[in-house]
Protein backbone atom coordinates (compact mmCIF):
# COMPACT_ATOMS: atom_id res chain seq x y z
CA UNK A 1 0.00 0.00 0.00
CA UNK A 2 1.06 3.46 -1.45
CA UNK A 3 1.34 6.09 1.92
CA UNK A 4 -0.05 9.51 1.53
CA UNK A 5 -0.54 10.46 4.85
CA UNK A 6 2.12 8.86 6.94
CA UNK A 7 6.09 7.91 6.57
CA UNK A 8 7.01 4.63 7.47
CA UNK A 9 10.45 3.14 7.55
CA UNK A 10 12.09 0.45 9.11
CA UNK A 11 15.91 0.34 10.07
CA UNK A 12 17.77 -1.91 12.85
CA UNK A 13 14.54 -3.65 13.99
CA UNK A 14 12.42 -0.20 14.69
CA UNK A 15 9.81 0.49 12.65
CA UNK A 16 8.94 4.11 12.48
CA UNK A 17 5.52 5.60 11.82
CA UNK A 18 5.20 9.30 11.32
CA UNK A 19 1.60 10.88 10.57
CA UNK A 20 2.34 13.33 8.11
CA UNK A 21 -0.50 15.98 7.29
CA UNK A 22 1.62 18.72 9.43
CA UNK A 23 -1.05 21.44 7.69
CA UNK A 24 -3.93 19.89 9.37
CA UNK A 25 -1.78 19.16 12.56
CA UNK A 26 -1.44 15.52 11.41
CA UNK A 27 -5.75 15.49 12.05
CA UNK A 28 -6.45 11.41 11.51
CA UNK A 29 -9.11 11.13 8.65
CA UNK A 30 -10.23 7.94 7.31
CA UNK A 31 -7.75 7.41 4.54
CA UNK A 32 -4.78 7.94 7.31
CA UNK A 33 -6.96 5.50 9.77
CA UNK A 34 -6.41 2.91 6.66
CA UNK A 35 -2.90 3.71 6.24
CA UNK A 36 -2.55 3.40 10.02
CA UNK A 37 -4.22 0.07 9.88
CA UNK A 38 -1.91 -1.36 6.99
CA UNK A 39 1.39 -0.60 8.09
CA UNK A 40 0.57 -1.70 11.88
CA UNK A 41 -1.00 -5.02 10.15
CA UNK A 42 2.65 -5.07 8.44
CA UNK A 43 4.46 -4.63 11.01
CA UNK A 44 2.72 -8.04 12.78
CA UNK A 45 3.54 -10.16 9.87
CA UNK A 46 6.92 -8.62 9.46
CA UNK A 47 9.62 -10.42 11.23
CA UNK A 48 12.60 -7.61 10.75
CA UNK A 49 10.07 -5.29 12.91
CA UNK A 50 10.73 -5.59 16.36
CA UNK A 51 9.68 -2.05 17.88
CA UNK A 52 7.11 0.01 16.94
CA UNK A 53 7.59 3.82 17.01
CA UNK A 54 4.68 6.19 16.57
CA UNK A 55 5.13 10.05 15.89
CA UNK A 56 4.25 13.33 13.92
CA UNK A 57 5.40 15.40 11.68
CA UNK A 58 6.90 18.99 12.34
CA UNK A 59 6.80 20.87 15.81
CA UNK A 60 3.01 21.14 16.80
CA UNK A 61 1.06 17.92 16.56
CA UNK A 62 1.44 14.35 17.16
CA UNK A 63 -2.41 13.91 16.37
CA UNK A 64 -4.21 16.94 17.20
CA UNK A 65 -7.47 14.53 16.97
CA UNK A 66 -10.23 13.22 14.56
CA UNK A 67 -10.57 15.63 11.34
CA UNK A 68 -13.79 17.68 12.33
CA UNK A 69 -14.65 18.51 8.83
CA UNK A 70 -14.98 15.18 8.08
CA UNK A 71 -16.99 14.53 10.80
CA UNK A 72 -19.33 17.38 10.83
CA UNK A 73 -22.55 16.11 8.32
CA UNK A 74 -21.68 12.49 9.51
CA UNK A 75 -25.19 10.27 10.06
CA UNK A 76 -25.30 8.49 12.97
CA UNK A 77 -24.61 5.30 11.01
CA UNK A 78 -21.66 6.82 9.04
CA UNK A 79 -19.95 7.76 12.42
CA UNK A 80 -20.66 4.30 14.05
CA UNK A 81 -18.41 3.44 10.89
CA UNK A 82 -15.77 5.76 11.22
CA UNK A 83 -15.27 5.04 15.10
CA UNK A 84 -14.96 1.26 14.78
CA UNK A 85 -12.76 1.81 12.27
CA UNK A 86 -10.55 3.44 14.74
CA UNK A 87 -11.72 1.11 17.77
CA UNK A 88 -9.93 -1.69 15.45
CA UNK A 89 -7.07 0.08 14.37
CA UNK A 90 -6.25 1.20 17.73
CA UNK A 91 -7.37 -1.88 19.34
CA UNK A 92 -4.47 -3.56 16.20
CA UNK A 93 -1.97 -1.46 18.15
CA UNK A 94 -3.08 -2.19 21.76
CA UNK A 95 -2.53 -6.13 20.55
CA UNK A 96 0.55 -6.31 18.50
CA UNK A 97 2.87 -8.67 19.54
CA UNK A 98 5.66 -6.08 19.84
CA UNK A 99 6.50 -3.21 21.59
CA UNK A 100 4.58 0.18 20.72
CA UNK A 101 6.00 3.28 22.01
CA UNK A 102 4.52 6.69 21.28
CA UNK A 103 6.96 9.97 20.84
CA UNK A 104 4.42 12.57 21.31
CA UNK A 105 6.14 15.96 19.86
CA UNK A 106 2.89 18.30 20.64
CA UNK A 107 -0.55 18.31 20.59
CA UNK A 108 -2.01 14.47 21.45
CA UNK A 109 -5.73 15.76 21.70
CA UNK A 110 -9.21 13.77 21.13
CA UNK A 111 -8.45 10.98 18.70
CA UNK A 112 -4.33 11.78 19.26
CA UNK A 113 -4.17 11.08 23.09
CA UNK A 114 -6.49 7.72 22.35
CA UNK A 115 -3.73 6.94 19.78
CA UNK A 116 -1.16 7.41 22.78
CA UNK A 117 -2.94 5.29 24.73
CA UNK A 118 -3.28 2.58 22.68
CA UNK A 119 0.85 2.52 22.41
CA UNK A 120 2.85 0.54 25.69
CA UNK A 121 4.73 3.26 26.42
CA UNK A 122 4.38 6.98 26.23
CA UNK A 123 7.50 9.71 25.63
CA UNK A 124 6.48 13.17 25.79
CA UNK A 125 8.65 16.61 24.56
CA UNK A 126 8.37 19.45 27.14
CA UNK A 127 6.31 20.88 24.45
CA UNK A 128 3.54 18.30 24.23
CA UNK A 129 -0.10 19.01 25.14
CA UNK A 130 -2.10 16.05 25.98
CA UNK A 131 -6.29 16.39 26.49
CA UNK A 132 -9.98 14.85 25.63
CA UNK A 133 -11.67 17.55 24.13
CA UNK A 134 -14.61 16.30 22.59
CA UNK A 135 -17.36 17.52 25.19
CA UNK A 136 -17.02 20.77 23.88
CA UNK A 137 -18.28 20.18 20.74
CA UNK A 138 -21.16 17.67 21.68
CA UNK A 139 -19.38 14.30 21.33
CA UNK A 140 -17.52 11.94 23.93
CA UNK A 141 -14.31 10.27 23.07
CA UNK A 142 -14.98 7.39 20.38
CA UNK A 143 -11.58 5.63 20.20
CA UNK A 144 -11.41 3.86 23.39
CA UNK A 145 -10.77 7.26 25.65
CA UNK A 146 -13.63 6.72 28.24
CA UNK A 147 -12.20 3.29 28.72
CA UNK A 148 -8.11 3.12 28.41
CA UNK A 149 -7.31 6.77 30.09
CA UNK A 150 -9.14 5.39 33.39
CA UNK A 151 -7.46 1.99 33.79
CA UNK A 152 -4.10 4.46 32.90
CA UNK A 153 -4.54 7.22 35.16
CA UNK A 154 -7.54 6.10 37.23
CA UNK A 155 -11.48 7.14 37.34
CA UNK A 156 -11.30 10.20 39.29
CA UNK A 157 -8.35 12.04 36.92
CA UNK A 158 -9.95 10.46 33.61
CA UNK A 159 -13.21 12.06 34.47
CA UNK A 160 -11.97 15.34 35.37
CA UNK A 161 -10.32 15.53 31.93
CA UNK A 162 -13.62 13.25 30.01
CA UNK A 163 -16.25 15.86 31.52
CA UNK A 164 -14.41 19.03 31.27
CA UNK A 165 -12.57 19.05 28.36
CA UNK A 166 -9.28 20.39 29.62
CA UNK A 167 -5.69 20.40 28.34
CA UNK A 168 -2.48 19.26 29.99
CA UNK A 169 0.74 19.96 29.49
CA UNK A 170 3.68 17.39 29.56
CA UNK A 171 4.44 17.93 33.16
CA UNK A 172 1.01 17.37 34.43
CA UNK A 173 0.64 14.17 32.45
CA UNK A 174 3.96 12.81 33.87
CA UNK A 175 2.56 13.91 37.29
CA UNK A 176 -0.38 11.62 36.76
CA UNK A 177 1.41 8.72 34.92
CA UNK A 178 -0.11 9.59 31.54
CA UNK A 179 3.61 9.50 30.24
CA UNK A 180 6.58 7.95 31.04
CA UNK A 181 8.83 10.11 30.39
CA UNK A 182 9.40 14.31 29.52
CA UNK A 183 12.05 14.96 27.33
CA UNK A 184 13.83 18.18 25.42
CA UNK A 185 12.02 18.24 21.90
CA UNK A 186 15.28 18.08 20.31
CA UNK A 187 15.94 14.69 22.45
CA UNK A 188 12.28 13.12 22.32
CA UNK A 189 12.92 11.14 18.61
CA UNK A 190 17.02 10.35 20.05
CA UNK A 191 15.85 8.85 23.20
CA UNK A 192 12.55 7.46 22.19
CA UNK A 193 14.92 5.33 19.37
CA UNK A 194 17.47 4.72 21.81
CA UNK A 195 14.71 2.85 24.02
CA UNK A 196 13.10 1.29 21.17
CA UNK A 197 16.77 -0.20 19.97
CA UNK A 198 17.41 -1.65 23.32
CA UNK A 199 13.95 -3.73 22.96
CA UNK A 200 14.76 -4.53 19.94
CA UNK A 201 17.78 -6.33 20.68
CA UNK A 202 15.54 -8.41 23.90
CA UNK A 203 14.23 -11.53 23.21
CA UNK A 204 11.71 -11.35 21.03
CA UNK A 205 9.19 -14.03 22.24
CA UNK A 206 9.62 -12.92 25.33
CA UNK A 207 8.84 -9.42 25.09
CA UNK A 208 5.51 -10.84 23.14
CA UNK A 209 4.39 -12.70 26.60
CA UNK A 210 5.46 -10.11 28.90
CA UNK A 211 3.27 -7.50 26.87
CA UNK A 212 0.15 -10.51 26.51
CA UNK A 213 0.24 -11.40 29.98
CA UNK A 214 -0.07 -7.93 31.24
CA UNK A 215 -2.83 -7.12 28.84
CA UNK A 216 -4.73 -9.82 28.93
CA UNK A 217 -4.40 -10.38 33.15
CA UNK A 218 -5.28 -6.90 34.01
CA UNK A 219 -8.76 -7.30 34.25
CA UNK A 220 -8.68 -11.68 35.47
CA UNK A 221 -8.91 -11.77 38.88
CA UNK A 222 -5.49 -12.37 40.38
CA UNK A 223 -5.71 -15.99 40.86
CA UNK A 224 -6.57 -16.39 37.20
CA UNK A 225 -4.01 -13.16 35.98
CA UNK A 226 -1.09 -15.00 37.72
CA UNK A 227 -2.04 -18.42 36.40
CA UNK A 228 -1.71 -16.61 32.57
CA UNK A 229 1.46 -15.31 33.66
CA UNK A 230 2.67 -18.88 34.72
CA UNK A 231 1.69 -20.25 31.16
CA UNK A 232 3.40 -17.01 29.49
CA UNK A 233 6.48 -17.62 31.15
CA UNK A 234 6.61 -21.69 30.85
CA UNK A 235 6.83 -20.85 27.26
CA UNK A 236 9.60 -18.93 27.05
CA UNK A 237 11.40 -21.93 27.81
CA UNK A 238 10.81 -23.17 24.29
CA UNK A 239 12.70 -20.81 22.39
CA UNK A 240 16.43 -20.53 21.93
CA UNK A 241 16.85 -17.37 23.21
CA UNK A 242 15.43 -18.50 26.94
CA UNK A 243 18.76 -21.55 26.63
CA UNK A 244 20.93 -18.39 25.22
CA UNK A 245 20.05 -16.06 28.08
CA UNK A 246 20.42 -18.62 30.91
CA UNK A 247 23.39 -20.02 29.51
CA UNK A 248 25.12 -16.38 29.06
CA UNK A 249 24.28 -15.28 32.46
CA UNK A 250 26.23 -18.19 33.88
CA UNK A 251 29.23 -17.34 31.74
CA UNK A 252 28.98 -14.20 32.68
CA UNK A 253 29.17 -12.79 29.31
CA UNK A 254 26.37 -10.80 26.96
CA UNK A 255 23.70 -13.07 25.53
CA UNK A 256 23.58 -13.15 21.76
CA UNK A 257 19.38 -13.10 21.04
CA UNK A 258 18.30 -14.16 18.03
CA UNK A 259 14.72 -13.99 18.15
CA UNK A 260 14.10 -17.81 17.80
Amino acid sequence: MAYDNILFTVDGGVATLTFNRPKALNAMNSATMAELSDAVSHCRKDDAVKVLVLTGAGEKAFVAGADISQMQDLRPQEALAFMEAGQETLRQIETLPKPVIAAVNGYALGGGAEIALACDIRFASEKAVFGQPEILIGLIPGWGGTQRLPRIIGMGRAKELILGGAQIDAKRAYEIGLVNRILPPEQLMEETLKFARKLAEMPGFALKMAKHAVNYGYDLALDNACRLEVECCAQCFSTDDQKEGMKAFLEKRKPAFKGK
